[in-house]
Formats: C-alpha cells, structure tokens, sequence
C-alpha cells in the first residue's frame, strides 16, 4: 500500500505540465512584436518563471487523492493551533507566577496548612473535610465554630479542617487584608496522580498561580506559610523515618520534653547539651581547619536507663527534627543507606537505635548461644542450619563506617547511636570522628531514684527568684474526673501520710507540698538499692501509685524484695541452662 502511494505522487511529479495557451500565446506575441526590445523579453520570462512554480505546485494538488490533500490540510492546521497556543501561552506566563508543592516534601504541609487557615474557605464551594494535622495539635486548624465546643461536639476527638478539593481550581485574592489595588489573584489546584513503581499508590501536588510579574508576592506568601506553620509547631519536634521509596517521610510529632524531665547522673545532661550547642555554632571553626563539621555521640548502658529520653529532650531543646535510620529495615544495604544519609539536611539529629543489632553476625552470635543452651537436643536433631533472625541486615560494617564520615556524608548533622553491648561494637566504629563522645547510662542510683520521686509527684519549675512553687496541679489523665482531697495544708511526714492515705485512684488532680515531696522522696531513695533497678523499672512502679506517694513509700521495700528475689532466679536458671548447655556439648 505504501510502495503504491509514493510511485503515485512520484509518477505526478514527472509528468511534464504544460502551460495554459493564454501564456503562450502572450509570450509568443511579445516575441514577435518586440523582436529587437530584449529587456522587454527578458522580463516576461522573468514573469513566467515566477508563476511556473506556483501553478505547477497548484495543479500537482489538485491531482492529489482525497485522503492526502486531508492530511496535508489537517497537518497544516494543526500546526498552526499549537503555534499560536504556544505564544498565547508564552504571552500568559509572563503575567502570571506558578509555583508547585509535592506531598513529601515539607513546604506542602506549610501550604496546606496555611490555605486552610485563609478566610476564603468559609465560603468556598467545593472543599475536602479532613482530619489530618499535618503534624501539628488538631486545633491548629478547624472549621470555624469548632473550637469553642470541640469537647462538647466531638468528645474530645479528632478536629475537622477545610482542605482544597483535588482536581478543582480554587480562586482566592491575596493579602487579604491588602487595599484592592495590591490584593493579587491566586489560583489553587490540588492534583493527584498515579505514582506508579511496584507498589503503587498516589501522590499529591499543589499548584498556585499567582497574577503578577515580580516574585514579590510569592516571597512574602511562603514566609507568611513558613511562619504559620513555625509559630503553631513551637513546642513540638518531627519525628522522619525512611519510607519504602527510600525518601525522608514525616510521620509524627512529639511535644517536646523538658530537660529537667530527665533523671541522669550529675553532669551527664550538662555534658551533652553544651557539646551539642559549641557544635551547632562552630560551623567556621571546623571550616577553617579543614575539619569534616559532623559530631556523633555514642550512648551505651543497660536498657531503660534514659539513652533514648535524653535524645528527645537535647531534639526539644536545640530545636532539631529527628531522622531515624533503622539500618535492620527490610531491604536496607549499603547503597541505601548511603544515600538516606546524604539526604539529611544540614541541622538535625540522626538517630540510629540499638546500632548492635544492625550487623548480621553479631544478632547470630548471640541467637546461636541461646539456642545452644536452651534447645541442645533440638540442635542435635536438626542439625547445623543456616541464620534465620528476623533482625538480619544487608548492611555491612565497611558501608556504615563509608556513610558515615565518607566523601557524600552529609554535614551539620549530629549523630546519636545507642547500643545495649558497647563490647560487640567494633573499634573502628568508635573511633573519634565517627562517634566523638562516649556516655555511659548506668542503672539508678539513690540520687537518681530520689529525684524521680520527686519529680513524679511535685513536678516543679523554679521561679525568678529561685524558690519553688507552693502548690502545683498535675493533670491525671488516666482517671475519670473527681474530687480531689487538699493535702497542701500537710506540713509534716505524717500528716502527709494521713492527707495521702485517704485518696482514692479515682481522684485526678493531685497536689503535693514540696516539703512533703522531698520527705517521702528521701524515704524513697533509701529503701532503693544502689545501681540495681533501671530508671524505667522505678517509674513503671511509681506508675501504679500515680497519686498514692505515701503507699509507693510504704510498698517501695517489698518490691524490691520481690525484684530482687526475681533477679537471682534469673540468674540461677541462666547458668544451669549454661552448665547443661556444655555438658551436652562435651558428650558430643
């Protein structure tokens, strides 16, 4: 079919066309009559060769078949339509401003955040309820009204929001409160579309078009969004983790922890903070003397000793986002990580939890003792098997150490890792550079276990002048509201056990006199044993004795009795599972 058309158009086009006779016949005239005018002559030819050309061009058309001259017509206008749109479009965009927000990234909170709070959605048309805080408290942004009654419409349960409608253009003119002549109009779109790849789902973008030629009014609406967003998240830090795309995802947000929340060792807090502050600012310093700006500190200590409270606080307190990397994520290698770790902007806190468990080897170590002990005739059925821990990484120890003081690890970061076995890490791991500060966490000592107690039920903040606070409330939210009894009128050990004694778990405000407090706490601290309970475990009991200080005292002694008596239970089992464990070992 092809062959056929091309001889066809090739076949018009050698055909010889002969011109009308009217041409002829005035060419031939103009010949004859002016025989000795040659400029005469010469220009009627010029004039036929012009129009030759043409009407050749004319008359091959004309032969054409149907389809073709359709095509050539249709292929013509078309290109005139996509022309003239392009310069329409070209001539638009120099009088408007377009400017995108994808969903993973942080300014689309700040946006969404920000459009939800702009008076123009009271009267909109089409717009999406939804009940996403976008990492902030719920009442941040709500439908107008809800505020007030929240409680008594919605139980105290999620707050609801204006959002834009996917697919739809929303139009809203900007500053509001701006004279007419310097209000600005706005287009919103919120679009969705496929993300395609082996799992699937969908991604959001938000698009604004802004009518104006300067950058002005984009500059002022997004630091008029960053600020927003800022102000409402003051006393609250984000929480990212890598998502299965292996990008930076926000997935929480936590209040921030004060730092005297936190029971450690004298010194232990101090030591911390002011390293991570001297860091933060010396940028230059590090910079002159060719020095890789990046700290790592290293936190190590039995479990339930503070290694991971304190990294919230020092997060609350240096005002950095979290980033943790969980180097046992199913599918995590050398590669990824890598890149995950370059991807973390210039200030934040880089976590990495139980960094022991992270290499295959040392998990199977201890798996292989374990099994060994408790399960020998199993083994000896069975037989030598391969590693089965669901903790296996592909990470190796020569990846971690690359990314993390490598050419593309990213600095202005400060790295905190925790380990349960600071024996198993390897000491190249350790070394300064890669981990700058090592913080031991042992188990509670008196003064630890005295100023738990204290802060537990008379948690208080010192004023200007140094001295503490009479009364202070502490909301109990585990209870169901009631009366409380008034024990600050307790100005002695046993009157306050009188007051104390009396109340009843249902109660919810509870209130201490820090006199009081100081007592039952030095009580406390005594009946304790030196370094022998984590600070978790103390708090888990003083839990059951939320507002019974007196009774936590009184019961304090028998627990640790119970504790005790537990630990070396223990620990005898432990080694008779050992000591069988090499008996069937020397048999085989």
């Amino acid at each position: 079919m092809a062959d056929d058309i091309v001889q066809q158009v090739l076949s018009l086009l050698s055909q010889p066309t002969a011109l009308p006779s009217s041409c002829t016949d005035a060419a031939a005239n103009a010949t004859v009559t002016s025989m000795g005018g040659s400029a005469t002559l010469a220009g009627g030819i010029s004039q036929v060769g012009l129009l030759s050309p043409l009407v050749t061009l004319f008359l091959w058309f004309s032969k054409l078949p149907d389809w073709l001259k359709l095509l050539i017509v249709g292929g013509v206008v078309e290109s005139c339509r996509r022309t003239m749109f392009s310069f329409y479009n070209r001539v638009l965009s120099a009088f408007f401003i377009t400017a995108t927000f994808e969903e993973d990234d942080d300014a689309y909170d700040w946006m969404m955040i920000w459009l939800s709070k702009q008076p123009s959605w009271n009267s909109a048309r089409e717009v999406q309820i939804s009940t996403k805080s976008f990492g902030l408290r719920g009442e941040v942004a709500t439908v107008p009204g809800e505020e007030a009654g929240a409680a008594a419409l919605l139980g105290d349960s999620r707050t609801l929001s204006y959002l834009p409608a996917p697919s739809t253009a929303h139009i809203f003119w900007y500053p509001p409160d701006a004279p007419w002549h310097m209000r600005r109009r706005i287009t919103v779109s919120r679009m969705q579309r496929n993300a395609g790849g082996y799992y699937g789902g969908m991604e959001e973008s938000l698009e604004l078009r802004i009518l104006t030629r300067s950058h002005t009014t984009l500059n002022r609406l997004l630091l008029d969004a960053k600020r927003t967003h800022l102000a409402e998240k003051e006393n609250k830090i984000s929480i990212y983790v890598a998502d299965i795309n292996d990008s930076w995802r926000h997935v929480a947000s936590r209040p921030k922890r004060a730092l005297n929340s936190i029971v450690l060792d004298p010194g232990i807090k101090n030591l911390l903070i002011d390293d991570a502050r001297d860091f933060l600012e010396s940028r230059d310093w590090y910079g002159d003397r060719g020095i890789p700006f990046r700290r790592g500190y290293l936190l190590y200590g039995a479990p339930g000793c503070g290694k991971t409270s304190i990294i919230h606080s020092m997060a609350g307190e240096l005002g950095l986002d979290v980033y943790i990397i969980s180097l046992s994520r199913a599918g995590m290698d050398d590669t990824k990580l890598s890149e995950l770790i370059s991807e973390l902007p210039t200030k934040c806190i880089a976590l990495m939890e139980d960094i022991d468990a992270a290499f295959t080897s040392g998990v199977t170590t201890r798996a292989q003792d374990t099994s060994a002990t408790e399960e020998p005739e199993k083994n000896k059925r069975e037989g030598p098997r391969e590693d089965s821990s669901p903790i296996a990484s592909r990470v190796s120890l020569s990846g971690l150490l690359n990314a993390l003081d490598g050419v593309g690890a990213q600095e202005g970061r400060i790295l905190f890792a925790t380990t349960n076995h600071y024996e198993k890490l390897d000491p190249a791991l350790c070394r300064p550079g890669r981990m700058d500060v090592h913080v031991e966490f042992r188990l509670a000592s008196k003064y630890q276990a005295r100023e738990l107690f204290r802060h537990f039920y008379a948690p208080r903040h010192k004023r200007d002048d140094g001295r503490a606070p009479e009364q202070e409330k502490v909301a109990d939210s585990g209870y169901n509201t009631a009366p409380s009894s008034d024990v600050s009128s307790c100005a002695s050990e046993e009157a306050a056990e009188q007051c104390t004694g009396q109340l009843h778990h249902s109660a919810r405000l509870f209130r201490m006199d820090a006199a009081v407090a100081d007592a039952l706490a030095a009580r406390f601290a005594e009946a304790v044993p030196e370094r022998q309970f984590s600070m978790a475990s103390l708090q888990g009991y003083l839990m059951g004795y939320k507002i019974r200080p007196q009774d936590a005292v009184d019961d304090v002694e028998g627990w640790v009795a119970t504790q005790m008596t537990d630990k070396v239970g223990k620990h005898a089992k432990g080694a008779t599972l050992v000591d069988k464990g090499a008996e069937k070992v020397e048999e085989t």
